[in-house]
């Protein structure tokens, strides 16, 4: 199964680099971001908190949002076309009447499209990063960086000179020619950019390469690996214009789950904002042991009045999910009484000891450990109970592919670092979706007539 799904990988992969759309849109995008230089200049201030400043985070969304989209729409036309035509032509026939199962064909199909949208991908991110390394027109007195001009259109002027040379003289298909030379071509000009400044001197490769942009990037990928998985699933019973209206629904949808789903899956109302945190002695950093106390310093006035013996539960999201504290029943006692709310008998509880308007002091109290996952910390949501969760909205929340947990721009522009981590997650996510859409269009493949 394996020795013919990597056949059929494989020409699927040539077939999807034939298709005149693919080099239309990768040069398409590039042009686009070419623009961006030019036009994404709206006076947003410079400040030196993260790789993008200014109006170059402005463009930096606008690249994003542009490659996200042509992904979205790559991935719907190159499947319908390895796909869809496939089985309307019934030249699928001569596959599935040989002992190859359906599975091999959908998943040599989708490697197949995945290895040319990757290439694509790979050839707009490098449009983008050029475009990150140049930076915004935003004056007139702004000048060209004239190294990133010549290496990135060198690069596509060779792509298309060697396209054409060997269509003519060998009937070489242009669009799959071109592209397989523009990848790596395009790596190595931004390479060449990286090394070489705009004033034409040698400096450090690490200068201008922008870490945290190339996450975002890795993890827009991501995505549109997931858009093609829909893409295949959804090729196996319509036609073009439906795949491409089913890729864009999830698209749209996956984006806006968050607020349309998700927000109901988990049901808590923060009371404050943590501003700042200290433990009130060196023994109570740990936050572990009854009797630790910390002290918090709120951002506003809480929203409902936190009195002494008030439950307190803490977390990083302001719907409460993922709570750093465990359920506990209500404290029974007198939160003064320092001694008497740690003794035998009294059950682990997080409460307040002590509220201002703007501070709050919380203590671990029972007989036995709370047993907290961490310390509070700054940013942290204050709750005064635990999180109810809507089953029937999570299940429905986990199913729809949420493309919101790829778009890292936000985080990249307000200097929240994304760690390697989180990376690991967006993969296993990945993998979990894509799995989850191959076996869909291997049901729906299954009983398709293909005759």
């Amino acid at each position: 199964m394996l020795a013919a799904a990597a056949i059929i990988s494989r020409n699927a992969f040539v077939e999807s680099l034939r298709q005149p759309i693919f080099l239309i849109v990768v040069l398409g995008v590039g042009v686009l971001q070419l623009l961006n230089v030019w036009s994404a200049a709206y006076s947003m201030g410079y400040t030196d908190t993260s790789e993008v400043s200014g109006d170059n985070k402005v463009a930096l969304d606008i690249g994003l949002s542009t490659i996200f989209v042509a992904g979205m729409l790559l991935s719907a036309l190159t499947a319908t076309a390895v796909i869809s035509r496939e089985i309307e032509a019934k030249t699928v026939l001569t596959v599935v009447s040989k002992p190859v199962p359906r599975f091999a064909v959908i998943l040599g199909k989708f490697t197949g499209v995945s290895g040319a949208i990757t290439l694509a991908t790979l050839c707009m991110v490098a449009f983008l990063l050029f475009g990150v390394r140049h930076g915004v027109m935003s004056t007139s007195a702004d000048e060209l960086d004239i190294p990133v001009l010549t290496f990135s259109l060198t690069a596509v002027f060779l792509a298309i000179t060697v396209g054409a040379v060997c269509n003519f003289l060998y009937g070489w298909s242009f669009p799959q020619t071109a592209i397989v030379i523009l990848t790596p071509a395009l790596i190595v000009a931004y390479i060449a950019v990286l090394v070489i400044s705009p004033k034409w001197e040698l400096q450090a490769i690490t200068k201008d390469f922008k870490p945290q942009v190339t996450i975002a990037c890795l993890a827009m990928l991501m995505a549109i690996l997931v858009l093609t998985s829909v893409a295949v699933a959804a090729s196996t019973r319509l036609g073009q214009v439906m795949t491409i209206a089913a890729c864009a629904g999830v698209f749209l949808f996956g984006l806006l789950s968050n607020h349309l789903i998700g927000r109901h899956a988990f049901n808590n109302e923060p009371v404050a904002r943590v501003l700042s945190v200290s433990p009130a002695g060196a023994s109570d950093a740990d936050f572990e042991k009854p009797g630790d106390t910390y002290d918090l310093r709120l951002d506003a006035p809480p929203k409902r009045p936190l009195k002494p013996g008030s439950s307190i539960y803490y977390g990083d999201n302001p719907n409460g999910f993922r709570l750093s504290v465990p359920p506990f029943a209500p404290f029974q006692g007198d939160p003064a009484d320092r001694a008497g709310s740690i003794g035998p008998g009294s059950p682990p509880a997080l409460i307040s000891i002590a509220a201002d308007r703007d501070s709050v002091s919380i203590r671990l109290v029972g007989a036995e450990p709370l047993r907290t996952e961490r310390p509070p910390r700054v940013d942290d949501y204050l709750f005064l109970t635990p999180t109810r969760v809507n089953q029937s909205a999570l299940v429905c929340w986990a199913l729809v592919p949420n493309m919101h947990v790829f778009w890292l721009l936000d985080a990249i522009t307000q200097t929240h670092k994304v760690p390697a981590s989180h990376l690991a997650l967006l993969a296993a996510y990945t993998a979990t979706q894509i799995g989850a859409m191959l076996s869909l269009a291997t049901i729906l493949f299954q009983r398709r007539d293909v005759g």
